[in-house]
């Protein structure tokens, strides 16, 4: 404990803290001396042809954004590889017939669209004066293509127009309100410092962005042979309902007959509303714009049924309450007769595709760690179309039903694979990226689990076992806790824990209260209090798995990276049972992290009040409200360049620590924003200065030691 003096709490929970964590870790202190590492020891991964490690990383590939050409004979998708010289993923688009026959390299680019005609792609690829922008490919045997767009912003988000004659795009518009002064002009050839960056808006960066370019986000349209693009919208508001106004990608779609585009945004300033936008309806002719929605909430990604008829919407009336699935909506093309359809399925709605007939929407929907493509009809019956243990998506479809999209699996990383909307008994795999790679890996077997945490609540989660699993043996424990804190864990083929499980590690990743995919109540079940029963129900999977025998109790471990990075700090000032915790992109302070993350007005929604209202509050599930209690040893891992989860949350708890006397280190990742791997090199590292401090704390003794 620290022999520094405290002032006296000025508040009633900060008093209660106190006291409660000053017993809590005088209870724990004689602990803390047993638990220093070892020195001079420098620990590296054994590598092993027959086992999923670090190294093998390199050699993944990846696909994605398979897009099916309307006559069905032809499939468009995105392939990805590490570029080793230069430490990132590269990319190009492939082409294949529908079967998955003659794959092949189509042209260098991503984000392949097809024409309505099947003729011809849209896709982003470098300009001739750099920056990405909108070219054009023919499908035909001489391939000819045509850079379509000269813009100074970079366009995307790009759709082709019913006839083919335009391509539509968003893209930013600059603006600007100028506060000058009269300053006296420099000297001849002085070197001044710039002039100060003046901010007046709440939501000014973003994480992996930086700060964002002043301006509005706004549609335009391109003919698609080339030339001068038509800006659709205008005014100083964002096209788009997206967490930050203006950045990501605005829902649009353009009726059949091409006059009218539908719209997704807020026509005022919504950079202080939090989950408010509407649906809107644009003439393309008088350029006339009129609110199709009118109740308050986050209207969102009208489509178009085929008939030109009804408009397919989602989104659900506004409320303060921190999670809410989203429903599927329908409503007439006046924006008239709006209701419900997706019942009380009770699950977000992802992805959707109007049927032919336009009798109904598929979607995709996320259920207890799996996700599979569902059917809703206007009159809001709503039937599961496939089935299976698998992470499902709905990219792309023709006319006729035929599918395609990507499927992963416990043992299976994401592939193409297609099927069929109208008969879906049958999901054909059309790639197979990865299969030189796992051909000879040995890979940990991944069991779903079910257990029962404080008030009867049952939870999912999983276990992933060693290769060589012996339930008579004893094993180390990683418990992983993923982000949001709204997000589902689920039955996706992971690297991380295969790759703790080729080192000897059990690893459970688990869905507790607050999670996605079970439900408004469940996911809601953290409102105005996160963390608080979500800790219990990861407590409850721990013991869960040391009541089946095969648990070392005294080398478990617990990790995770932004919520997971939130709970993992709390777990370990709530208790002393972990041996080692990584705590990677935390919030640890509440009170600072809402005004100095990317998403502001978000922050300032997790509790009732602002942070000056009700300090109680904020403080009460901030973890560094409890780090007197740590006596756990912590490695910190955040990226330099986090705007999510700002490094000064890492570095309060860090120094934290250090006064305390609890052994930590601070790693610093280099270009890296929120997470600390998108360099295939930083994921790598991640992995393995994990299992070193957990190796130097008692851990699995797989790694090999040197010096």
């Amino acid at each position: 404990m620290s022999s520094r003096t405290t002032a006296s709490p000025t508040t009633p929970f900060l008093r209660a803290a106190m006291a409660a964590r000053h017993c809590f870790a005088a209870a724990a202190v004689a602990a803390l001396a047993a638990l220093l590492p070892p020195t001079g020891v420098t620990a590296q991964e054994t590598h092993a042809e027959d086992l999923l490690t670090v190294g093998h990383y390199l050699d993944m590939e990846r696909v994605g954004d398979p897009r099916i050409s309307p006559d069905g004979t032809q499939i468009v998708f995105a392939k990805s590889w590490v570029n080793r010289m230069e430490d990132r993923f590269d990319s190009e688009i492939r082409v294949m017939d529908s079967d998955g026959g003659r794959q092949r390299f189509l042209v260098e680019g991503s984000s392949p669209r097809w024409s309505p005609d099947g003729t011809r792609i849209a896709y982003l690829a470098p300009g001739d004066d750099g920056g990405q922008q909108i070219h054009v490919r023919w499908m035909d045997a001489e391939g000819s293509t045509t850079q379509v767009t000269r813009e100074l912003q970079t366009p995307s988000n790009f759709k082709w127009s019913p006839d083919g004659a335009y391509i539509h795009f968003q893209r930013l518009v600059p603006h600007s309100n100028p506060w000058p002064i009269d300053l006296p002009a420099p000297p001849e050839g002085a070197n001044w410092t710039p002039p100060p960056r003046i901010i007046d808006r709440i939501h000014y960066r973003y994480d992996r962005i930086g700060f964002l370019e002043e301006g509005f986000t706004h549609l335009f349209r391109v003919p698609s042979g080339g030339g001068t693009a038509r800006q659709l919208t205008s005014g100083e508001w964002n096209a788009g309902s997206t967490f930050v106004p203006g950045v990501g990608n605005v829902g649009y779609d353009v009726t059949p007959d091409g006059g009218t585009l539908l719209f997704d945004g807020n026509m005022e300033d919504a950079d202080n509303l939090y989950r408010e936008s509407h649906i809107y309806a644009l003439d393309l002719a008088s350029g006339d714009i009129r609110q199709l929605t009118s109740e308050r909430g986050p209207w969102a990604r009208p489509m178009v049924s085929p008939d030109g008829r009804r408009i397919a919407y989602t989104g659900f009336p506004w409320t303060s309450q921190t999670y809410k699935t989203t429903e599927l909506y329908v409503m007439d093309l006046d924006g008239g007769n709006a209701r419900l359809v997706s019942g009380d399925l009770d699950r977000d709605i992802g992805a959707m595709h109007w049927s032919d007939d336009s009798g109904g929407v598929f979607f995709t929907a996320g259920d207890r760690g799996t996700q599979n493509v569902h059917f809703a009809t206007i009159d809001g019956e709503v039937s599961q179309v496939t089935e299976g243990v698998h992470m499902l998506s709905l990219i792309s479809a023709t006319r006729g039903g035929q599918a395609v999209g990507t499927l992963t699996s416990p043992h299976k990383p994401g592939d193409v694979v297609a099927f069929d909307l109208n008969s879906p008994g049958t999901i054909t795999q059309l790639t197979e990226v990865n299969a030189d790679v796992l051909a000879n890996k040995r890979l940990g077997d991944v069991e779903e689990i079910w257990y029962e945490s404080t008030g009867g609540t049952q939870v999912q989660g999983w276990i992933v076992k060693p290769p060589d699993f012996d339930p008579a043996r004893s094993y180390p424990l990683i418990l992983h806790i993923h982000g949001g804190p709204h997000a589902m864990y689920n039955v996706a083929f992971s690297y991380p824990y295969q790759n703790f499980a080729a080192n000897g590690y059990v690893t459970l990743y688990t869905n507790p209260r607050g999670s996605t995919g079970y439900g408004t109540d469940f996911g809601n079940a953290i409102d105005n209090g996160y963390p608080s029963v979500d800790y219990d129900d990861l407590m409850a999977g721990v013991d869960a798995l040391i009541g089946r025998g095969y648990i070392n109790e005294d080398q478990m471990y617990v990790t995770g990276c932004s919520g997971g990075g939130v709970l993992s700090s709390w777990v370990i000032g709530q208790t002393t049972r972990f041996a080692a915790a990584g705590v990677r992109c935390p919030v640890i302070n509440w009170m600072s992290f809402a005004g100095t993350a990317d998403i502001t007005v978000w922050g300032y929604y997790r509790y009732h009040g602002y942070p000056w209202d009700n300090p109680d509050k904020y403080l009460e599930h901030s973890p560094l409200m409890y780090v007197e209690n740590v006596t756990t040893p912590t490695i910190l891992i955040t990226g330099e360049d986090d705007l999510r989860t700002p490094m000064a949350q890492t570095e309060e708890y860090y120094q934290a620590l250090k006064q305390l006397g609890v052994p930590t280190k601070m790693l610093r990742f280099h270009d890296e924003a929120h997470g600390t791997g998108s360099k295939p090199s930083n994921f790598m590292r991640t992995q393995l200065y994990l299992m070193k401090w957990f190796e130097e704390y008692g851990g699995q003794p797989r790694m090999t030691s040197e010096g």
